[in-house]
């Protein structure tokens, strides 16, 4: 899968709110959007785009692709599942993108960005079940267990202290001492700490 290389703090100015992609910069007073809150472009202050519908749809949903760090065919794959799935395929797409392993390293301390927790697991630094894995992608169950290898623990250390504050969600069991994740239970949609309009993604490939 291709890499997103470009200008990231440009993709969270077109959302117009913080996706918290560069990580700690994200939280600093020199994040670019406490200055410049205006889409990017050179006329953005005075051009007022028409919202249309399509428009609409189509901003939510490049908003929750690009905090997940996901391309667009993958993204497409995961609405595809989550129709499939009994419930409100809304909530079933928001379990899905939080079950991802990137993703819940992230959420529970072990990486300062979804990107920073992909460059970690595919660099080898990580064990599931027991087992060594480089796929960021994988959906984690009920019971799988994340931890870090006993030869990488000092470069995951630096990392581990820095997000210490960080809040950890209901459905994960964090071990700071010996390293380890824990998967409890699925990932709740009312604790992602976005403000997500699912029902607009699941129109916008409803087309």
């Amino acid at each position: 899968m291709g890499r997103d290389t470009g200008p990231k703090c440009r993709q969270c100015r077109r959302e117009g709110e913080k996706l918290f992609i560069k990580g700690e910069r994200c939280y600093s007073r020199s994040c670019p959007i406490n200055r410049r809150n205006n889409p990017p472009g050179e006329r953005s202050r005075r051009r007022r785009p028409r919202r249309s519908q399509y428009y609409i749809h189509l901003r939510e949903k490049q908003k929750v692709r690009r905090m997940y760090r996901v391309r667009e065919r993958q993204f497409r794959r995961y609405v595809e599942a989550a129709k499939r799935r009994k419930g409100v395929t809304g909530e079933a797409l928001l379990t899905l993108l939080e079950r991802r392993l990137d993703n819940t390293l992230y959420r529970g301390g072990f990486a300062s960005s979804r990107d920073q927790a992909r460059q970690l697991i595919v660099h080898g630094h990580f064990e599931l079940n027991g087992r060594s894995t480089d796929r960021p992608s994988i959906l984690l169950r009920e019971g799988d267990t994340i931890s870090v290898k006993e030869g990488r623990r000092s470069k995951v250390q630096a990392v581990l202290e820095a997000n210490a504050d960080r809040e950890i969600p209901t459905w994960l069991e964090r071990s700071a001492d010996a390293m380890k994740l824990q998967l409890l239970a699925q990932p709740r949609p009312d604790e992602v700490v976005h403000n997500v309009a699912t029902n607009l993604i699941v129109e916008y490939y409803s087309r």
